[in-house]
């Protein structure tokens, strides 16, 4: 952990001090040597969240943007669950910035449990997750819409893809990689009823700013809900047009059948 309480306050972790959890009230230790980051610890093995985990420059990193206040928040839900968001807005999103694996199933408990949840997943742990989504990018089609919009045409060939595909607000976030190469920021866009797969370019500043000024259900219900919905449509649409083709490339008896059928099936 980041913080733990010293007198009531939230203190970063320093040699001599006692802590107090947030979550459980039991007493944390600091751990302050020279090889990880600086942070508190229960007391032998004990964690009484077992969402946490171990972290990293890049997770201290990002949870510093944010208000000390937002930082490592004990939320509840309705049958008075608790665990420990990386950083919970005043509007009640949590951010989980996640950097180790998860398996599918604690994926889905953490989207249940928050409700309003937001992923922000370190694109750069693995070796070869980078190649593969620049390869993905580079075989997609880039959508006739005012702002960068690509559909992935072979998702299954990025693991980050396959992993994360169906959850919805995803972020992934590459960082620098190599002098002169652009910093990647993605946002994955919610699954569609086609299960097509559509990525955007991202600022990082902009996610931060967004989220530091609490403005994410503006940028959620004014930019992306409506042209996700602009993507579902076109997509009907496509669909439908394909099957109209079909329909008008069989004749006689088979023509008839097939409306027949089409009739039964709206009751």
């Amino acid at each position: 952990m980041k913080y733990a309480l010293v007198n009531g306050a939230k203190t970063v972790a320093a040699r001599g001090l006692k802590g107090i959890c947030p979550c459980c009230g039991s007493v944390l230790i600091p751990k302050c040597g020279d090889q990880k980051v600086h942070h508190w610890s229960h007391k032998g093995n004990r964690n009484c969240d077992q969402w946490w985990e171990n972290e990293t420059e890049w997770h201290r990193r990002w949870k510093g943007y944010f208000p000390k206040s937002w930082q490592e928040v004990v939320h509840f839900d309705e049958s008075n669950e608790k665990h420990i968001a990386d950083v919970k807005t005043g509007n009640g999103w949590a951010v989980e910035f996640q950097h180790s694996y998860l398996n599918n199933e604690e994926r889905q408990s953490r989207s249940r449990f928050y409700k309003k949840l937001v992923w922000v997943v370190d694109g750069s742990r693995r070796k070869m997750d980078r190649t593969q989504f620049i390869k993905v990018l580079k075989e997609s089609s880039r959508l006739r819409v005012s702002i960068p919009i690509y559909k992935a045409h072979f998702p299954d060939e990025c693991r980050l893809l396959k992993e994360w595909y169906g959850y919805s607000m995803v972020f992934f976030d590459f960082k620098e990689v190599g002098e002169g190469q652009e910093p990647m920021f993605w946002f994955l866009f919610p699954r569609t009823p086609a299960g097509s797969v559509y990525l955007s370019p991202f600022s990082r500043e902009r996610f931060i700013e967004i989220f530091s000024k609490d403005r994410f259900d503006e940028v959620l219900t004014e930019i992306i809900l409506p042209i996700h919905a602009e993507i579902v449509n076109e997509e009907r649409k496509q669909r439908l047009s394909v099957s109209i083709s079909r329909n008008n490339s069989v004749s006689g008896v088979d023509r008839y059948v097939l409306r027949k059928q089409s009739r039964r099936r709206r009751f």
